[in-house]
Order: structure tokens, then sequence, then C-alpha cells
């Protein structure tokens, strides 16, 4: 198994199978370019024509999530997104999700450590029933006392399945703690149990009243609509909500680190793991943040394609490892970890993995990268910036993470124009600066007995 410290959505580079595509048949499928809307409550509203389907996605972000709680408030911002679906004065509970199946849709939502997100896909000359669904919960969303003690059950539930039964859910959740002592990604976005049992819906009550506002919000459509009908219909539905002052906590920024932090976990698995983390800069900057872009490229020439360095040697050639990876996550509205992680084969332990791990990387801080690797890389990505878009959810999904880090969906392209300026002067500069002990924590997994016991499937986005 692979495990993953980030939540949701990994905004790094996405390298896929599309490498083989000429340049006239990637242009044929590139969509439209957004356009950009505010409404006089503050609502934003961004909308990507894109007429290749009779489809359309709606999608509200609201720019709250686990970042935004404190001691004891853990775990409220994904509660709250259960209690979504609990009815409001003109729905009652379950309601919402029957009419978004009656009109032939799809729907869900999703909770991240920096924003909750909630969605729905239809036919396209249905998307005003949903966008009228959508607007009345977030005016007129009920709290009824015996719901909400059936669904923080099944919160606690979500938690047990996701996280206490799961090696890999244990794991991050202690890598993340250890890394982060004063940041709130210190915290699970499920939340700590202990913050789940002692929850009120007087609590969610005030975290809706609190975040969920239009001009906290940012409705993004994409498919095969018109932009200026689905302003029209957002001034509609969204435009007579008031909008609210949004107060932001105190910053809870992550203090220098200084030296290497060990944590431990035991847990019943089939193989021990690994997961080494170092504290790197994110992007905050589009233009001038060049080291972000290098620590990209670096993460994919670790593990972005098949014959990536760290499958190709640690476990194709040497066998020392039964799985491999490196990732980056470059988007997010607080810090960032590079990791590399791997289960060990036979023979191999933890400790020694771990230095393989870390070698590689000194390998490209001593000896860098050719230029043709880095063309192959470069390759890589732009087939899958394009694969992106062959999909009206992950346009949407693409411009809603972008608008949540502060970073806009204008700057989409310009992310792709310049990670294709990257050096391999550039890469070997970061992976000489970054990889030290000084920024570095270790998360290493102790398999205990499965005692009969078979593990879930990994556990997927929080909902």
């Amino acid at each position: 198994m692979k495990l993953k410290i980030s939540a949701i959505l990994s905004t790094g580079l996405l390298f896929g199978c599309l490498a083989a595509l000429g340049p006239a048949a990637l242009a044929q499928s590139a969509p439209s370019v957004a356009s950009e809307f505010m409404l006089k409550n503050g609502m934003k509203v961004i909308v990507k024509e894109d007429h290749r389907a009779p489809t359309a996605v709606q999608m509200v972000w609201y720019k709250v999530g686990a970042i935004d709680e404190t001691n004891g408030t853990t775990g409220i911002a994904h509660a709250l997104e259960h209690m979504m679906f609990k009815g409001t004065q003109k729905h009652k509970t379950g309601e919402f999700s029957r009419l978004v199946a009656e009109l032939g849709g799809r729907e869900n939502a999703f909770t991240n450590r920096d924003y909750t997100a909630y969605f729905q896909q239809v036919e396209h000359s249905r998307l005003e029933a949903v966008m009228a669904l959508e607007a009345d919960r977030m005016r007129n969303l009920q709290f009824d006392k015996n719901e909400f003690a059936k669904e923080i059950r099944v919160v606690m539930e979500e938690r047990r399945w996701r996280t206490d039964d799961q090696p890999q859910g244990l794991m991050n959740e202690a890598l993340n703690a250890a890394a982060f002592v004063a940041h709130p990604y210190h915290h699970p976005v499920v939340g700590w149990m202990d913050d789940l049992q002692n929850m009120t819906i007087a609590d969610i009550e005030a975290w809706y009243r609190r975040w969920y506002a239009p001009n906290n919000a940012t409705l993004v459509v994409s498919g095969d609509v018109s932009a200026d009908k689905v302003v029209a219909m957002a001034e509609r539905y969204f435009g007579s909500i008031p909008a609210k002052t949004i107060v932001r906590g105190k910053p809870q920024n992550e203090p220098e680190q200084h030296g290497l932090r060990r944590v431990t976990v035991k847990a019943p698995a089939e193989n021990p793991y690994v997961i080494l983390a170092f504290k790197v800069p994110s992007l905050r900057d589009v233009e001038k943040d060049q080291e972000a872009y290098a620590l990209d490229v670096l993460s994919a020439v670790l593990d972005g394609y098949d014959n990536a360095r760290l499958n190709d040697k640690l476990v194709r050639t040497d066998k020392v490892a039964n799985s491999v990876g490196a990732g980056y996550d470059d988007i997010t509205r607080g810090p960032t970890l590079f990791t590399l992680e791997g289960s060990p084969a036979a023979g191999t332990t933890t400790a020694q993995l771990e230095a393989l791990l870390r070698a590689e990387v000194s390998r490209i801080a001593k000896d860098g990268v050719s230029e043709q690797e880095l063309q192959r890389v470069k390759t890589q990505l732009i087939a899958s910036q394009i694969y992106k878009r062959d999909s009206i959810f992950g346009q949407a999904m693409e411009i809603g993470v972008m608008e949540m880090s502060g970073l806009s969906h204008k700057n989409i392209d310009r992310i792709v124009d310049k990670l294709k300026t990257v050096t391999p002067q550039q890469v070997q500069a970061v992976a000489q600066k970054y990889f030290t002990d000084d920024k570095l924590t270790v998360a290493t997994l102790e398999p205990l007995p499965l005692s009969g016991k078979k593990l879930g499937p990994p556990p997927g986005p929080l909902r």
C-alpha cells in the first residue's frame, strides 16, 4: 500500500499516460477560458464553459476547513458538512439527495484541511434546480438535536474506520501531529475522538452561522452552460442572501523546527512502512516562487511516472522495497511537506529503506538531472494537464482549489508555463537545500499480528 498524508486532493503535478499525444491532438481538447463574476453580496461566481457533453457541474466552495479549527473544536468543519444534508425550512432530512437523484444527477461533499465543498453533476437543463437547492441550505439549514445525535455517531464511526482501524490512517495522523506542533494541520480533518464525543448541536450551528455566507463562498460551474445565464441564476438564488462579517482567528503559525523528529506507530498490519516528511515551501506567489516549481519537478523525477527513479532503482532493480513514493502538495493555505515513503521488501528494514530513499535525493543533489530526463517529465506534465481538463468535474475541482488557496484560477495556465521553465540546476538546488535532518519528521509503522483481522480498503475523501 502507498500511504498519503494529504487529504482529498493533491494539486501538485498529476502525471498521466498521454505523453504520446501530439500537440494537435492535445489542442483539440482544450476548453474555453473561465469567466469570473462577483455578486453584490460578495459571492464569487466562476463559469467554465465546455460544450462537449450536455452536462454541468455545480460546486460551492466555502473557505473554511480544519485549518480554521482550534483545540476542542477539531472535526467540526467535517461534522457540519454531514449536517448540511439534514434538511432546511423547505426541505426535510434526506430530501436534498432524493431530489438530486430524481433529476438524474449525482451529488456529494468533502472536507479538506483548507476548505469544505459541495457538488452536483446533472444534465445541463437541471442546473437551475440544484442551484436553488444549494442556495436554500446556505441560508436556511435546520439544526435538529435528534438528527445531530445520529449523525455525530456516523462521524465517529467514520473516524474509527478511516483512522483507528487503519494502519495508514494512524500513521498519517501521528506524522502530522509530530510535524506540526502549533499549526492546525497538527489536527486530523475528521477530528480527535474526544472532541467529537463532546461536540454539541450548538457548536455546529455556531460554526455554520460564522462561516457559511456568500462572501466566504465561491460558486464554480463548469460544463455545457452559458456564463451569462449562470450568473443570472446565481443572482436569482444566491444574490439575496446577506453577507456576513467573516472574522478569522489569530494566526497559529508553526515555529521553526530545529532537529529530526521521530514517531512510531504500532498497529495490526501486513507490512512495515516508513514516511519521511520534510518541511519545504509551498506556492504563494505564482511569478516568484520558483523553488515550489522545482520541488514539484523533483517529486516527478522521483515518482512521476512508471520508470521514475524511486521505483526503478529500489523496487525493480535492487528489489529492496515492495513499494515507494514521493509527494509534494504545493497549493495549500498552510505549510506543506515533501514526503518520501515506502514499504521495505523482505530482508530490508525500515531504517535501511529510510536511508535508501534519502540516498536517491542525495544522488540528485550531487549529480543533478539530465536535460533529457527533465524533458521527459515535462512532456508527462503537459499531457496530464490536458487529461485533467477532459473532465468537467476535474476543471471545476482545479478552479476551486486554486481559489481556496488564494492563487486565483486565472493562474492555472501560468503555473504550467512556469513548470516548463524549471532547469536541471534548480532541481538540484532544492535537493541540496531542503532535505536535511533539521526539517525532517519520520513516521515508522511497526506491524502487529493481524489476528485474523482483514483490513478494509484505503480511506477515500471525507464525507
